[in-house]
């Protein structure tokens, strides 16, 4: 079991080119590969933020924010940006390092003039839509989650997962 003294020493930081790989979590999300790799030349090109939270060489969780999306009401470029793709690996669940990733790309956000987050939480997720409530997260929109990708075999997948669309006024708790 990971104690606190642990999650004390992770370190949050940008995704590295050579971190891709860690983001498979040794095969379980193998089949996103190439979504991964899109998402990293879209952070090169300025579209999107991939933060990892590391300690040693092991990869232990991460958030991603997009920043532009043609559906304006998640990110629009200039005030509203999306944060997604929270996990945390599970021995170091509820230790507050899915706190720690949200603050983290909040604080991104803020740096890049951003003031409204937008999260989604998964309606079989009530753990993730209790978080983000806790930490000022309001309920906007449901969405049925319908997104497609390209897997690792080259094959076209759908993946459904309703949600509760929810967002934060960065900037009513910025100093």
């Amino acid at each position: 079991m990971t104690d606190l003294a642990e999650v004390d020493k992770v370190m949050i930081r940008p995704l590295r080119q050579e971190d891709l790989p860690g983001l498979e979590w040794g095969g379980v999300y193998e089949k996103y590969r190439k979504v991964f790799r899109q998402s990293f030349d879209d952070a090169e090109r300025g579209q999107r933020l991939l933060l990892v939270a590391v300690t040693g060489a092991e990869m232990v969780g991460q958030v991603f924010v997009q920043l532009t999306s043609s559906e304006t009401r998640y990110a629009d470029g200039s005030a509203r940006a999306y944060l997604y793709a929270l996990r945390v690996r599970p021995p170091w669940q509820g230790l507050g390092l899915g706190t720690r990733l949200i603050g983290a790309g909040e604080a991104a956000l803020l740096a890049l003039r951003f003031s409204v987050a937008v999260i989604a939480a998964g309606k079989d997720n009530p753990r993730a839509y209790q978080l983000y409530r806790r930490l000022g997260y309001g309920t906007f929109a449901e969405d049925p989650g319908v997104w497609f990708f390209t897997d690792v075999n080259g094959l076209r997948q759908t993946m459904e997962e309703p949600c509760w669309v929810m967002e934060k006024n960065l900037r009513a708790e910025a100093p």
